[in-house]
């Protein structure tokens, strides 16, 4: 069994202590904004929606790519998930290591908020950190990933949408 540190321990503790039935609702509701059973029917829609503009294979591209990147570092790291306190949902049966979840609504928000020829507003800007913060907070919340996990995946896909963004192809002097 893998030895979990204080931290991952104490923010489970955390989470587990903050347990109330209407918590309990919120989040198992909540947790969906990450999943790509919501966010790639988005992404898509908004790529459909306005086709041929470089913003909108942006957003698709980074939600895609971000989360090939997340499944594939979950394969290498095997990690399990938590067994500290009782989940709240159904156990995902994938491993622990990096938060999917965490990975893909990070990816399709900053994709959102660095997407070319775009200036987001104050309240974009503070909808989708309330929805990455709600989303990463659930996973704690439902005990299927440790903090590690969710840190580790929001940082992952901030690394990948600020490369993806850097490339010469999303930059401003190009159609």
């Amino acid at each position: 069994m893998e030895t979990v540190h204080a931290w991952d321990h104490a923010g489970l503790a955390l989470a587990h202590a903050a347990r109330t039935p209407a918590l309990d609702s919120l989040f198992a509701a909540v947790t969906w904004f990450g999943s790509l059973a919501v966010l790639l029917p988005l992404a898509l829609l908004v790529w459909w929606r306005w086709r041929g503009e470089r913003s909108a294979t942006f957003v698709a591209l980074a939600l895609i790519g971000a989360s090939a990147l997340g499944h594939l570092l979950k394969l290498i790291a095997a990690r399990p998930r938590p067994d500290l306190f009782p989940p709240l949902i159904a156990m995902p049966e994938d491993w622990s290591f990096p938060s999917a979840h965490a990975v893909q609504v990070t990816a399709f928000a900053l994709a959102w908020l660095l997407r070319p020829r775009t200036a987001p507003g104050r309240i974009e800007i503070a909808v989708l950190f309330a929805t990455v913060a709600a989303v990463v907070s659930s996973r704690l919340y439902l005990q299927v990933h440790f903090p590690s996990d969710v840190i580790a995946g929001v940082m992952l896909a901030a690394l990948w949408v600020v490369l993806l963004r850097r490339l010469p192809t999303w930059q401003e002097n190009k159609p």
